[in-house]
Formats: C-alpha cells, sequence, structure tokens
C-alpha cells in the first residue's frame, strides 16, 4: 500500500496532501494491484455474489409483483368483487341493485345468475361454470368486453340461447363461433322413458380469452335465457357489485347487505379466490427472505477479503501507525474498501435487476416461441405467462438492504486492523 505512495516528511504533510487520507488510501488500494491473487479473487466473487444477489432478488419481487398485478386485474375483473344474494330467487333486484349504487364504494352493479354443468360437442364432454347476465350491465363491472376474441357481449341476446365460451373451453370443445353445443345440467326430469338429464342446446356467439384459467371454466349465457334454463322465473341469484377498493370488499357488502329491507347475505372474492391472493403475498415474502440470504452471503466474503487484506498488510499498517494515524484513520481506511465492493456490487446488481424485470416477459415468450414447451399452462395455473411489474419501493429496500450488509460487514475487519500493535506488527520486518 505504502510503496505507491510518495511518503513526505511528516504525517501532517500528508493529511494536507490527501485529504481525507483514509478515503485516498482505501479507493487507490482498491485500483491497485494486489501481490496475493488469492484475495484478488475472493474480492471478485464477493461482489460478483452480490450483483446476482441484488439483481435475481428485484427480478423475483417483481415477478411476485406481477402474479399480484395479474390476480387483481385479470381474476378479479372477471369474478365479482361482491355480491348481494337472497335466500332464494331475488325477484326484486332492480330495487337492490339501485341501493346498492348508493353507496359511494360501489362503482357499478350487474344482476347475475350462476349454475354448474357440463358441456358436450362431438363426443368431447367439459365441466363448466354458467353466468347468467344482462350484456349492457356486465360490461360495467367486468373486463371480459374487452377481450373478446370472437364475437362480442352483444351478441347474447333473450330467447336465442346464445353462448359465450373461454378461449381453452371452445378448443377443449373443438367448436367455434356459430356450432351447437349440448349443456347438461346436474338435475334431472321424470319421463315415460324413466329419470333423464337436463339437456340445452346453445348457439356459440362469442369467445373470450383473459389469459387465466377462467379461460378453460366458465360461460356467458343471456340473463333471461339462465333464468329459464335454472327456473328463476323473473328472478336472479344475486347481484354482483364492482367496488373502488378490493380490500374492502368484505365490509362494504355486509354493510349494504345490512342496510337493504328485507333479508340478504353477502359474499365477497376474499371467499374465491383469497387464498390465492394470500398464497402470493405469503411466496413474495419468503422468496424476498430467502433471496436476500444470498445477498447476505456476499456481504460475509466483504468480511473474509478484509479479515486477509488485514492479515496481508500489518506491516503496512503499523507504518501509518508509527507516522501518526490514528485508529479512527486506519479503521475508515479498510471499511472503504469493504464498501467499494458493497458499493459496485449493488450498483450493478440494481442495474441487471431492472433490465431483467423489465423484460423478462419477452424472454420468457421468446424461449416458449424458440424451444416450443410453455412455462405457465393456463389450465394448471391462473395465467399462462410470466408477469412482471417493477416497483421503485421495492428497488429502494433492495439496494438499501444490500448496502446496509455491506457496510456491516466492514465493521470487524476494520476494527481488527484499528487494533494492530505497530511494535508487534514490524518485530519481524
Amino acid at each position: 500500500m505504502l510503496e505507491e505512495l510518495k511518503i513526505p516528511n511528516s504525517f501532517r504533510e500528508l493529511l494536507n496532501m490527501f485529504k481525507p487520507l483514509s478515503l485516498f488510501i482505501g479507493l487507490r488500494y482498491t485500483r491497485a494491484k494486489r501481490r496475493n491473487h488469492f484475495i484478488s479473487f475472493i474480492s471478485l466473487t464477493s461482489m460478483l455474489g452480490m450483483i446476482l444477489g441484488v439483481a435475481v432478488l428485484i427480478l423475483v419481487l417483481s415477478v411476485m409483483n406481477g402474479f399480484d398485478r395479474e390476480l387483481r386485474e385479470r381474476i378479479l375483473g372477471m369474478v365479482p368483487h361482491a355480491t348481494i344474494n337472497a335466500h332464494g330467487p331475488m325477484l326484486n333486484w332492480r330495487e337492490v341493485a339501485e341501493q346498492a349504487q348508493q353507496d359511494k364504494s360501489v362503482i357499478a352493479t350487474a344482476p347475475y345468475i350462476q349454475g354448474q354443468g357440463m358441456l358436450t360437442h362431438s363426443g368431447s364432454v367439459h365441466g363448466v361454470i354458467v353466468s347468467g347476465v344482462l350484456p349492457e350491465m356486465e360490461k360495467k363491472v367486468s373486463i371480459i368486453g374487452n377481450h373478446m376474441v370472437a364475437g362480442s357481449l352483444e351478441d347474447l341476446h333473450a330467447g336465442e340461447f346464445g353462448i359465450i365460451l373461454g378461449d381453452l373451453l371452445a378448443s377443449s370443445l373443438r367448436v367455434k363461433p356459430g356450432d351447437k353445443v349440448t349443456l347438461i345440467l346436474p338435475e334431472a326430469n321424470a319421463s315415460p322413458a324413466g329419470v333423464l338429464p337436463r339437456l340445452k342446446r346453445f348457439e356459440v356467439k362469442g369467445v373470450f380469452k383473459v389469459g387465466a384459467q377462467l379461460d378453460s371454466s366458465m360461460a356467458l349465457v343471456h340473463l333471461e335465457d339462465g333464468a329459464k334454463l335454472y327456473r328463476l322465473g323473473e328472478g336472479v341469484h344475486g347481484v354482483r357489485l364492482k367496488l373502488t377498493d378490493l380490500f374492502q370488499a368484505a365490509d362494504t357488502a355486509w354493510r349494504i347487505a345490512t342496510n337493504l329491507p328485507g333479508s340478504y347475505w353477502a359474499s365477497d372474492w376474499t371467499r374465491t379466490q383469497g387464498n390465492l391472493f394470500q398464497a402470493i403475498k405469503l411466496e413474495k415474502t419468503m422468496i424476498g427472505l430467502l433471496l436476500l440470504i444470498i445477498v447476505a452471503v456476499a456481504a460475509f466474503n466483504i468480511i473474509s477479503t478484509l479479515i486477509m487484506v488485514v492479515t496481508d498488510k500489518q506491516a503496512d499498517i503499523a507504518i501509518l501507525r508509527t507516522m501518526g494515524a490514528s485508529p479512527g484513520t486506519i479503521m475508515k481506511t479498510f471499511m472503504v474498501q469493504g464498501a467499494v465492493i458493497g458499493i459496485v456490487g449493488t450498483f450493478l446488481g440494481t442495474l441487471l435487476g431492472i433490465a431483467l424485470a423489465l423484460s423478462v416477459s419477452d424472454v420468457i415468450g421468446w424461449l416458449e416461441s424458440t424451444l416450443n414447451i410453455q412455462f405457465l399452462n393456463a389450465e394448471v395455473y391462473f395465467i399462462s405467462y410470466i408477469p412482471s411489474e417493477l416497483r421503485l419501493e421495492d428497488i429502494v429496500l433492495v439496494a438499501t438492504s444490500a448496502l446496509s450488509l455491506s457496510f456491516l460487514a466492514t465493521l470487524y475487519p476494520s476494527m481488527r486492523a484499528a487494533k494492530v500493535q505497530p511494535a508487534e506488527a514490524l518485530r519481524y520486518e
């Protein structure tokens, strides 16, 4: 270290030449070629570990944010935020919808009918959730109108028994707009020929694709056709609510239900999709903590590097001490060396992480098309692609954590360097 410096006559002159001295020596030593190549290798390994740890942590947090966003915008754009239901067919749904609309937390309302069944076509059978909707009101509470790949919601007309299918469901049944499908209801009719299941023919009017699991299990019919299908007369199963705040859905729905005249009960998305949302939130937290360990390992490598440097440079430390350098100056000098590794590693890792987070969807899409494979199957997962949402708070959190761990890693080796006794270190020099 000292051989690279032109040593003046006194330490005071040295201080005047280079201010602050600890920063100058630390940076000068960082740029210099080390005699011990193993120390250089450990330093490089520490920096690479910091870069990879920070980059992967930002990438994974961005992907988890993307899954969280898709859950809220796609899944919760299709399923009801909340519903108001009666104990039986709701005949006065218009009055219920009008009163619910008066709540400041409600954006829009729409009636719905929902039941289960099986669709068949040319020998193919698939389970389905059938929803009866009013097209003009449904597009105010659902995103499905924006994701039609064939036809539109307005193609559903009362009495025509048209049906709109999800993309994966249509592919499974091998149907397209204009084809006929048969809906089998989980009910039976008694006839002279015996007990027969209830069947109804529908014409495919359109196909939607939201890139979620609902594409394989959901079908839409007109509200009046659904009422005839499930024998509700003029009634519906309930009123669907679109809310301003998803996380207040339970409280809002129950407040509206209890304020309505009559006997009503409420449900919300946390009962049907809440476990998925909680799972993503928990996975983001746990994966973040696990990946932070990678950054911590890189920070511990800084400790090993600095301890070896201190051991290797005890003579130089002793010379500086005899020239008048204080223990604090020695400590700051080695803290600078460790901080350089942490700062450079964090900065490069942050840049790499941002680049990966912004391009991961395109990269995965390219790999899928090149290798002819699919990483996420919408029939298994709730979306069919890798989403990503880069957030400033995640970048700040990761960078701050990495810098903090790097700073803490420099404390012990630096304090050890400050305690070096000149007489003992120069005894055999």
